[in-house]
């Protein structure tokens, strides 16, 4: 079993549900254990926002053997009444690196 990763002090300008929603619309098929670490969450806390996030219909899942695969609904609207008319796919074309923006050098 791995250690929970080190808490965050300070405040930070993404929730925990946009962190690992970005995770999973990087790799719709990351397991649990890599979000967590990505996002520097616990696994049972990954596993709370995951839930979350299905029962309000941003995503959902299909268990593919031991593996689970997620889908993200991209036209939903974000639940702040100040983010009304904004989609989840407008959150994560922010917060995603396109593929190719990852594989380029940096500029400078």
């Amino acid at each position: 079993m791995t250690a929970a990763p080190e808490p965050h002090s300070g405040w930070t300008f993404l929730t925990n549900h946009a962190r690992v929603l970005a995770v999973i619309a990087d790799d719709n098929s990351a397991r649990i254990r890599d979000i967590a670490a990505r996002c520097r969450l616990t696994e049972r806390a990954v596993q709370k926002i995951i839930y979350d996030l299905e029962q309000d219909g941003y995503l959902s899942h299909t268990r593919e053997g031991r593996s689970n695969t997620y889908k993200i609904e991209p036209g939903k609207v974000l639940r702040h009444p100040s983010e009304s008319g904004l989609t989840v796919a407008s959150l994560l074309s922010w917060l995603v690196k396109d593929e190719a923006d990852r594989k380029a050098p940096p500029a400078g």
